[in-house]
């Protein structure tokens, strides 16, 4: 008889501390979500209107925040570019699968017979100078993908160079 009241207290105490921590976690929750909103970074336009509110002399704020936005929008170019590469990329690596498997299909067809020997070992031949080919084509488009989001970044920073080259010069 013990041990039943034993038991029944100890599932009544887990059951209400279930409940607790249901009611807890429900609260926190609700903290987070309105701590998410309050942590949440600001847009440029909101930066840009605290910029406007502050007054410091000798320094052109809107400027600077100007400059922001165009090395932000930079950033987001050399992404696009470098995704959109990178995409082509895929896309040909898949037409050169595509391709490969259809040419070793029909080579299997071809695989018995007199000359099948002499034209396995031709195939063979001009499959490896394919895939060179092929892999040359796949690096050069990966190079020229870096090459032109690099390039978004460098111009950029050589404006920001001029800017800064031009500010010391005026004083």
């Amino acid at each position: 008889m013990a041990t039943t009241t034993r038991t029944t207290a100890t599932k009544g105490a887990a059951k209400k501390a279930r409940k607790t921590i249901v009611r807890r976690s429900a609260k926190t929750a609700g903290k987070s979500a309105g701590a998410k909103r309050a942590t949440a970074l600001p847009t440029l336009a909101d930066l840009g209107k605290l910029v406007g509110r502050l007054q410091l002399p000798g320094i052109d704020l809107k400027a600077i925040v100007e400059s922001q936005r165009k090395d932000m929008e930079a950033l987001a170019e050399a992404n696009r570019q470098a995704f959109e590469g990178i995409k082509a990329l895929a896309q040909r690596r898949n037409e050169i699968l595509k391709e490969a498997l259809t040419e070793w299909q029909a080579a299997m067809k071809d695989a018995t017979g007199k000359d099948a020997l002499s034209k396995n070992a031709e195939r063979a031949r001009q499959g490896v100078k394919q895939a060179v080919d092929r892999f040359r084509e796949l690096a050069e488009m990966e190079a020229e993908t870096r090459r032109k989001s690099w390039k978004v970044l460098q111009d950029r920073f050589q404006e920001n160079l001029q800017n800064l080259q031009n500010l010391l010069k005026a004083k």
